[in-house]
């Protein structure tokens, strides 16, 4: 595949379910993961403060919830990533993104076993830490995937699209 197939190809979705052209699902699934995540480690630090069960259980929770969404998540970016021409550096770069993503994830489910065996509601300093430690590979790997969209144009318009909404009516 030359490069300008391959271009054009990551920018179109692999089915209608992946979102229309240049309004990818995956970006707008991400959202639930990441809002439950930082939500659920505001809360630990309020369950650490005020003792409070309630903060502690709905941490773990909250965790839960974005497993779930990021599960989704993880579906319709993988149909994004197959868009991607093998051996490419936007290739290289998603992978990277994807494999972050599941270490994230897998951190998290066991920030969420650990919460379980000790009890959901009580707090909880090793599934704070395992958390924090998610949270941190979430962060790299939105700096990555901020990369895919805005650097390398993974699923949005291609330039001509984008060139004619600059253009006088």
């Amino acid at each position: 595949m030359d490069t300008e197939s391959g271009f054009r190809q990551a920018k179109r979705p692999a089915s209608v379910i992946a979102g229309p052209y240049g309004h990818p699902m995956h970006a707008v699934l991400i959202t639930l993961p990441i809002g439950s995540w930082t939500a659920s480690l505001v809360f630990d630090v309020l369950a650490f403060i005020t003792g409070e069960q309630a903060y502690a259980l709905g941490a773990t929770w909250l965790i839960g919830i974005g497993i779930v969404g990021a599960l989704f998540a993880m579906i319709f970016g993988f149909m994004d990533y197959n868009r991607l021409p093998a051996g490419t550096k936007v290739n290289k770069v998603a992978t990277t993104h994807m494999v972050l993503n599941i270490a994230a994830t897998a951190v998290m489910f066991g920030s969420v076993l650990v919460r379980v065996v000790v009890g959901p509601e009580e707090v909880n300093f090793p599934g704070f830490v395992l958390s924090v430690l998610a949270m941190i590979l979430v962060g790299a790997s939105g700096y990555l995937g901020g990369n895919l969209a805005y650097k390398y144009g993974v699923r949005v318009a291609d330039e001509e699209t984008q060139r004619q909404a600059y253009q006088q009516p």
